[in-house]
């Protein structure tokens, strides 16, 4: 049939097979003027393998799959199978036994608890992004200086509709509208999806994957994915997907023991298994299995558009012993805890990205202090382009959580994170996992009462975004959502009849606009200590911070932060200001939703403070934070002596 080549079983073999998902699978075709699917799988150890499904009544002896020579693949054209058919692999291995397998290269499921693969085109849908995409591929070298805030979603529980679905799952495309329409007024930049790639078990968020190659069938088909992510493009927004190559579930339709031996997974259990998550891990020595997730990283990118891939666990594929006691680990060849396999498939993996699709990246959830991780692969690095900053999100939640009283003795918590901001390219992340298992909502980390809590929350937040790195908020904590996250239910939207949260949501808005609106807030992170200048980090006694955000050399268009973490006024407070004249609060967390704004000047004199030129005096109330213009100072021109003529 000439499906697959000699140059496929080769590029395959190699692992630089970028587009390999064309090949293996199932994929409707004419063959001699016959319409039928091609199927084509990996399974080198099976010693028989069948095509089996609802067009066969599930008879593994009509269509048996002919061997390709050495490369482990196996091949058969069947007449009849059409679009929507659902079908598995069943696969003899060696020792007798016959397992029956959904297709790993696969574009769409049965919806749970059925877990067969469907056979389904990705040909036909007509994309609208085109002015998107041409311009992110331009702005691609500047990604780092623009604008990210990023709000993280689960799909399933963002809002449920029963009218829809018995599960109250919403289409692709409904939520699309639903979503787009709100993350465009509030603000934000991008939207990172959780639990796209198909999984079989709702409670695992999408971070146990069986169908790597296919939209999960939960909230429709694959042309309605694209049609999501297009009309988020529509209306600028950038899409993320949360990606799992770090490990699998054993799930008996899955990747685990695939061709009746470890095939996907290193065969030493020891290497292959995280025991405290129950599944298996990728075998990133094999170049079959390198090339599967490297060409499926592409895939999201090249078939649906996606802009940036937020790599899951990062941590637990470079460390042998992540999760492992003594003597269930194996070191690496020089005698160390890191997995070179996996070092090396990074910088594979984000060398290749960044050559096909320059306008797409790659985000690392990496929970300790490796370094490099966002330095280019031939500077020493592993190539993302943006590391989640975890060490952050510990001490900042362990801060404002805090009883007032006991923030003074904490108060490096807040501070230490400017010891090694610049180390990486980061984002500041408050995402799902400090919201589930008894941690509690956002608000209701907050001392006091509810009052006392928004105030808090909203303080917290102001905090944040002056903060230098990009920007993750998940889900509902935007309004103060009161309950912890469950993906069984919908976020409580009616809590937005309280005025309460109204106004928290309102002043997050405000906080959004003003971070795309300055500059100083995101363009120069990539100059290092440039854009950011503390006031004063040291008030540990009164639990107030105050900086600057700022362009390098300049304090013209800067902002100034004061943020004042406990329930005390403090009349008179002053700080140090680089410029004489009038700065005007633009923001205040006084600012209450559907009253007047807080109308506030104060007037910069001559007097050295906090190592400034300038002082500025002005009343903090209780928890409250301000956000002031600095006035801009005129640049005097050099006077030009001109010579009299003798």
């Amino acid at each position: 049939m000439n499906i697959i080549t000699e140059t496929d079983r080769y590029l395959f073999g190699q692992g630089s097979h970028y587009a390999i998902y064309e090949k293996l699978g199932s994929h409707v075709m004419e063959i001699d003027g016959v319409r039928g699917t091609y199927f084509a799988v990996w399974a080198p150890h099976a010693v028989a393998v069948s095509v089996v499904g609802d067009f066969n009544d599930w008879n593994g002896y009509i269509h048996i799959m002919e061997r390709l020579g050495t490369s482990g693949i196996w091949e058969r054209f069947v007449p009849g199978a059409c679009e929507g058919s659902i079908y598995k692999y069943a696969i003899t291995g060696r020792d007798g036994s016959t397992h029956y397998k959904a297709d790993p290269y696969g574009n769409s499921s049965e919806f749970r608890p059925g877990n067969a693969t469907k056979i389904t085109s990705l040909d036909g849908y007509e994309w609208e992004d085109d002015e998107w995409i041409r311009r992110k591929t331009e702005d691609a070298e500047n990604v780092v200086d623009q604008p990210m805030a990023i709000y993280e979603v689960h799909i399933g529980s963002w809002k449920k509709d029963y009218s829809y679905s018995q599960d109250g799952f919403c289409n692709y495309r409904q939520i699309a509208h639903e979503l787009g329409e709100y993350v465009k007024d509030m603000g934000y930049t991008h939207v990172e999806l959780m639990g796209i790639s198909e999984h079989p078990f709702d409670a695992s968020w999408g971070y146990q994957v069986t169908g790597y190659y296919a939209p999960t069938s939960r909230y429709g088909e694959p042309k309605d994915f694209m049609y999501m992510v297009d009309y988020l493009h529509q209306l600028g927004i950038g899409v993320i997907l949360d990606w799992v190559p770090a490990h699998f579930p054993k799930d008996e339709h899955g990747l685990a023991m695939f061709d009746g031996e470890p095939l996907y997974e290193y065969a030493d259990s020891r290497k292959g298994e995280q025991r405290d998550w129950g599944t298996k891990v990728f075998d990133y020595s094999k170049t079959e299995v390198m090339n599967f997730l490297i060409a499926n990283a592409l895939f999201w990118v090249e078939k649906f558009h996606i802009d940036a891939l937020r790599v899951d666990a990062v941590a637990s594929m470079l460390y042998l012993d992540y999760g492992r006691r003594d003597g269930e680990w194996v070191p690496n060849k020089y005698g160390g805890n890191g997995n070179l396999e996996a070092m090396e498939f990074f910088k594979h993996l984000n060398s290749i990205m960044e050559k096909r699709d320059p306008r797409a990246f790659l985000i690392a959830e990496e929970s300790t202090a490796w370094p490099n991780i966002t330095k280019k692969p031939e500077e020493g690095g592993l190539g993302f382009k943006f590391k989640w900053n975890m060490g952050w999100m510990h001490d900042f939640l362990d801060y404002v959580k805090l009883d007032p009283y006991f923030k003074k003795f904490n108060h490096n918590k807040m501070t230490f994170n400017m010891t090694y901001a610049f180390s990486e390219k980061f984002v500041l992340v408050l995402s799902h996992d400090e919201v589930v298992h008894l941690k509690c909502s956002m608000l209701y980390k907050m001392p006091g009462d509810l009052e006392t809590k928004a105030a808090n929350l909203k303080t917290a937040y102001t905090f944040m975004m002056g903060q230098p790195g990009k920007k993750l908020l998940f889900m509902g904590q935007e309004f103060g959502q009161r309950e912890e996250w469950s993906e069984s239910r919908s976020l409580d939207w009616y809590l937005l009849d309280d005025p309460l949260h109204a106004d928290i949501q309102a002043y997050y808005k405000k906080l959004l606009h003003l971070y795309r609106e300055n500059k100083v807030m995101y363009a120069y992170e990539s100059k290092e200590y440039g854009c950011y200048q503390w006031i004063n980090c040291d008030d540990a006694d009164f639990s107030v911070f105050s900086f600057i955000r700022k362009a390098p050399n300049t304090f013209n268009d800067s902002l100034a932060f004061v943020c004042n973490f406990t329930p005390v006024e403090r009349q008179e407070y002053v700080i140090g200001v680089p410029h004489p004249g009038e700065y005007k609060v633009i923001l205040s967390t006084e600012d209450v939703y559907g009253a007047e704004k807080r109308s506030y000047e104060a007037h910069a004199v001559k007097e050295e403070q906090d190592g400034f030129p300038y002082k500025l005096t002005i009343d903090l109330r209780p928890f409250e934070s301000l956000i002031m213009a600095v006035p801009n100072q005129a640049v005097k021109k050099p006077v030009r002596k001109v010579r009299k003529k003798k």
